[in-house]
């Protein structure tokens, strides 16, 4: 009885150790522990607009400037600065522009002496007496070469005798010659006319320095400025004026009358006027540029620092003048400065007015 209640007990244990071995085998697992990742705040990017930047020329454009600006000077720089004056306000100024054709002399003294202009225009460069002049009230000129002129030597279109001249024939011409054979002996036995500029022009003054007073030397045989301005003054049938159109109109009136003025008042009256050759060469944009016509020369205008800083629509319209000047000035008659001379004024106006 007890050996068949162990073989029950073995085959309970057989079928306990079967089942179990059978069964499948299970891992015990630990689940995973997630530590939290320490993060550091960050603020959201901040949208920032990129800098403008200013133009510092915007403050000078012609529509951004109003007031007055006064000018006076030369007859020959006169319808240039006329032509900049119209192409200024057709570009926006609204202010007041004054510009009045009495002579470089009489500019600068205006300009200089009175202090009542902000800008002088010059067929001729300052005087160092002018200079001084404009530092005793307080003003440094400043000087910009706005483009070259060439003297016309004129005749009237009846005139047939007359087509070249050389600069000791244009000397007696216009000084102690009376009659035109006095000159040339082949030449009519006829008075002279004469009509030139008068002492205030710059015109009047080249002409002298290039043509008259080398003519009448000091005693050490230089040029002599005095000796060629009385000469010139005490020729017989003269007459003079401020207003190149009366000197046009006088011109052309006889056969026997000669003058000179700015080559712009030629090349309006071209239809009625013959222009000279000097020396062989006439007055054309090379020939003048390159100084082989014997009477060319710089044209100038004139105001200060102090000025343009105080008075914006000064330095606009100096601004303006020296960036548009060669588009309109083959046009008016007279001759473009270079591009190095335009660059240099416009340096000068950059290092006077934007700080």
């Amino acid at each position: 009885m007890l050996k068949k209640g162990f073989a029950v007990l073995s085959l309970v244990f057989v079928l306990i150790f079967a089942l179990t071995a059978c069964a499948p085998s299970v891992t015990p697992t630990t689940a995973p522990v997630i530590e939290p990742t320490p993060t550091t705040a960050t603020a959201e990017p901040v949208a920032t607009e990129a800098p403008v930047e200013v133009d510092p020329l915007a403050a000078y454009m012609p529509d951004a400037v109003t007031g007055a600006i006064v000018s006076a000077g030369s007859s020959t720089v006169f319808p240039l600065s006329e032509r900049m004056k119209q192409r200024f306000e057709e570009e926006g100024f609204t202010g007041e522009i004054t510009i009045d054709s009495i002579g470089s002399g009489a500019g600068f003294e205006r300009f200089c002496v009175n202090g009542e202009t902000d800008i002088a225009n010059a067929s001729r460069a300052i005087k160092d007496s002018e200079v001084e002049s404009c530092k005793a009230i307080g003003r440094e000129p400043l000087e910009f070469r706005v483009g070259t002129d060439a003297l016309a030597v004129v005749v009237s279109k009846e005139n047939t005798f007359v087509t070249d001249v050389t600069a000791d024939e244009l000397a007696m011409i216009f000084s102690t010659a009376v009659k035109w054979s006095d000159v040339r002996a082949d030449w009519p036995n006829e008075d002279i006319l004469r009509f030139i500029p008068g002492t205030d022009s710059g015109t009047f003054d080249y002409f002298i320095e290039a043509i008259v007073a080398p003519a009448y030397p000091d005693a050490d045989g230089k040029p002599n400025i005095e000796n060629g301005e009385a000469a010139i003054l005490a020729a017989s049938n003269l007459q003079m004026s401020e207003d190149d159109n009366v000197l046009v109109q006088g011109v052309e009136g006889s056969q026997y009358a000669i003058g000179f003025f700015g080559f712009a008042y030629y090349q309006e009256n071209a239809d009625k006027l013959t222009v000279l050759s000097v020396d062989g060469v006439a007055p054309t944009a090379e020939s003048a540029e390159d100084n082989s016509y014997p009477i060319s020369r710089p044209l100038f205008i004139y105001t200060t620092a102090q000025i343009m800083q105080e008075k914006p629509q000064v330095a606009a319209f100096v601004y303006f003048y020296l960036f548009n000047v060669n588009n309109e000035i083959l046009d008016v008659g007279y001759f473009p400065a270079s591009d190095e001379v335009l660059q240099n004024a416009m340096d000068a106006w950059t290092g006077s007015v934007i700080k």
